[in-house]
């Protein structure tokens, strides 16, 4: 149990300010979950809703790898602790793929439902990550070849659904960007190992069936 709580204690730590330290965060992710991380690039601080990197037309502000680049991912403990020592505002971003999780995310309201959705249907899913306008479920890593398959055995996907695979990223809690901050909708369940995620296939057919059922409409954004 003091395991658990010290986890618990590290991924909620908070900073004098009462706001959540992302170092603790980012050790938690890498060191004992095994997921390979780096820092985002800062929003612009003169401007909300802009990037700090060099892309005037950034469409995902402070939520995206800038210097260093994805490649620097990592679950090096010592390399964590330097980077967010010197940054300690820098999101947390999740180089998706390969052993760590990937994800599949839609705009924030018809996700809202299709978890509803997904709930009564009895579908077991692990962690959600949510930001101001879109969340993304967790699933098991998948090759470019089985999402492509998967997507053309289907009759309809929305055009909204993006998929972070290998190559990919995400921004992770508790980090804050230029589109808002980003949390758990649906945290991990604290442990001794990396969370438990579902299997693509079974994501994308019910979360595409519930938005069909439900009649929600996933705009394309």
């Amino acid at each position: 149990m003091r395991e658990i709580l010290g986890r618990r204690r590290r991924l909620l730590s908070k900073r004098s300010d009462g706001r959540p330290e992302l170092i603790g965060a980012a050790l938690t992710y890498a060191t004992e979950w095994q997921w390979p991380v780096l820092p985002g690039v800062a929003a612009d601080p003169e401007g909300r809703g802009r990037c700090g990197c060099p892309d005037p037309e950034c469409t995902v502000p402070g939520a995206h790898p800038f210097d260093p680049g994805l490649l620097a991912a990592t679950t090096d403990g010592r390399m964590v602790r330097w980077w967010w020592s010197n940054r300690p505002a820098a999101p947390i971003v999740l180089a998706t793929g390969g052993k760590a999780p990937c994800a599949v995310s839609l705009p924030a309201l018809p996700a809202a439902r299709a978890l509803e959705a997904l709930d009564r249907s009895g579908l077991r899913l692990g962690p959600v990550v949510a930001s101001p306008s879109r969340w993304a479920i967790l699933v098991k890593p998948y090759s470019m070849e089985q999402l492509g398959e998967l997507l053309y055995a289907k009759d309809f996907v929305p055009g909204s659904l993006r998929f972070h695979g290998e190559g990919g990223y995400l921004a992770l809690p508790p980090s804050e960007t230029g589109q808002g901050e980003i949390r758990w909708e649906r945290a991990p369940l604290p442990g001794s190992a990396s969370p438990w995620v579902p299997d693509v296939e079974a994501v994308v057919d019910a979360v595409v069936e519930a938005l069909t059922r439900t009649g929600v409409s996933a705009p394309e954004f």
